[in-house]
């Protein structure tokens, strides 16, 4: 058989199937108004399957106008009729999705138009527009659609998502039931910001499908296809002294409220990344809810030089690990860590910093305080404070430590250090400031002597110099009189001899 004839055959099946009467046929046609291509209702009715096939002029030509002729009237099938492409969208808890859906000429302005939510096979609308009304505009709670005829689309706004909003969406149009304009897949995750040492909780509420069906797991997302499984509840949780994540999450399923709740303790850096709450049963995931856990370190930065002290505090929950022991380790290659001092009486193996570092721990403040003596330019590293259970470290804060050399003639001043976790601990100034103190203070007491001495030295030389000038200015006027008098006795002799020659 010709595959265009074949096409047709089967094609006209479908209709013979859906329509057993041309009466059928034609009012189908006129309730959903077809007129596709330019073609009437009447005139797609006469070129169906009650059409004599002798009426064509020639085989290709029947071919092609029934061909023709049923493609268009499959387009008066709602499920048939043109629709936007489905999509995938994913959003973070608080915030909003906006949606816009075209629909055809078909759809008229007096239908009604829904947001609906698939769930069990039907499509339950959360918010809709009455029929024949004037309004295009609805809202209910979070949900808000409003019509718009002029341009065909149908706009659909909800705020404030929650990790219970995700599942499956239509924007539909409603003749007699409700038909799909466009189909939408919502993932809404949690966001959860935590520090180091911190615990969180998550509630997974399966709501959206049989709760009896399935394992609940907890898993975390390696990449695309893969998810590793953490917690589940048909292998029951057990505490054990480890410090895998797998050993410090709790999954517990509460029967009677159906609910699944997660909890993950002492969280470290490392667990940062994306979970799942999910069902599994069959070797197949369901996906539930979706979880992006950001864990962040609290970090210290402090510079000092050779032979001086640094001294840190690092604070933690006394509530939580009064009882646990506290360690002071150093950060080696492929992240390890090398114990240098805990608040425990154990021994560990010789280090360069043995004997120089001292631990304290305020059980009651919550504060344990690590001194480190006499640095040398090795010291410079990355350190821990953290907490020392069963021989695995959790690391409270993390310290980086700069020792510069000392030059020839230069004094020792206390180490400086910079804080960026939160809270902030304050830092003890080190017994180096006191020292340095003392030295500065005694030099500048020299100094203030130096200065005074001088001072009185220029005094006593201006009062000299004073002395010198004024016994010069008394000298001189009485040479002045002994000059005049000298001067008078000359005339006078003068004027004797002058009378005795008269």
């Amino acid at each position: 058989m010709h595959p265009q004839i074949f096409l047709i055959s089967v094609l006209q099946q479908i209709v013979v199937k859906c329509f057993r009467r041309k009466q059928e046929l034609r009012h189908f046609l006129q309730q959903h108004h077809c007129d596709a291509g330019g073609l009437t209702g009447q005139t797609l009715l006469n070129r169906t399957r009650w059409a004599a096939p002798s009426n064509a002029p020639s085989l290709g030509l029947r071919t092609a106008m029934e061909l023709r002729t049923l493609l268009l009237l499959l387009l008066c099938f709602p499920g048939f009729q043109a629709q936007t492409p489905s999509a995938e969208e994913t959003r973070s808890e608080g915030s909003s999705l906006y949606i816009r859906c075209p629909y055809t000429a078909q759809t008229t302005r007096q239908q009604r138009k829904a947001w609906c939510r698939f769930r069990n096979g039907l499509c339950e609308p959360l918010v809709e527009t009455k029929e024949y009304s004037h309004t295009n505009w609805a809202e209910k709670g979070r949900v808000a659609l409003k019509d718009n005829p002029t341009e065909r689309t149908v706009s659909v706004t909800m705020t404030e998502l929650q990790a219970e909003d995700s599942g499956t969406y239509f924007c539909a149009y409603y003749s007699y039931r409700y038909h799909p304009l466009r189909k939408i897949s919502l993932f809404v995750f949690k966001e959860l910001h935590k520090w180091e040492l911190d615990s969180v909780s998550v509630q997974c509420l399966p709501s959206t499908l049989s709760y009896s069906w399935g394992t609940k797991v907890w898993c975390r997302r390696e990449d695309e296809t893969s998810c590793i499984f953490v917690a589940r509840t048909d292998y029951p949780s057990t505490q054990l002294n480890s410090k895998a994540l797998e050993d410090r999450t709790l999954i517990q399923d509460d029967t009677q409220k159906r609910t699944v709740t997660i909890t993950m303790q002492k969280l470290q850096a490392e667990d940062s990344g994306m979970y799942w709450c999910a069902l599994y049963g069959r070797s197949h995931l369901t996906w539930l809810m979706e979880v992006r856990l950001s864990v962040s370190k609290r970090t210290k930065q402090y510079t000092a030089k050779e032979s001086g002290n640094v001294s840190v505090q690092c604070p933690y929950s006394a509530t939580d690990y009064r009882a646990v022991s506290k360690a002071w380790c150093k950060e080696g290659a492929r992240k390890s860590c090398t114990v240098l001092v805990t608040t425990s009486s154990l021994e560990y193996q010789r280090t360069p910093q043995q004997g120089r570092v001292r631990i304290q721990d305020d059980t009651e403040q919550g504060i344990v305080t690590v001194t480190m003596e006499r640095l040398q330019a090795q010291d410079t590293g990355v350190y821990w404070c953290a907490l020392y259970e069963h021989a695995h470290l959790f690391r409270m804060l993390e310290v980086t430590l700069n020792v510069s050399e000392v030059w020839a003639g230069t004094t020792l001043p206390g180490a400086a250090g910079t804080s960026q976790a939160t809270p902030p601990a304050n830092s003890p100034s080190p017994r180096s400031n006191g020292n340095t103190f003392i030295l500065l203070s005694g030099v500048l007491s020299i100094l203030f002597l130096l200065a005074l001495i001088s001072l009185v030295t220029l005094y006593v030389r201006r009062c000299k110099q004073l002395n010198t000038t004024g016994m010069w200015k008394k000298k001189t006027p009485m040479r002045n009189q002994g000059t005049q008098h000298s001067l008078t006795a000359m005339k006078d002799w003068k004027a004797l001899g002058t009378t005795a020659k008269t």
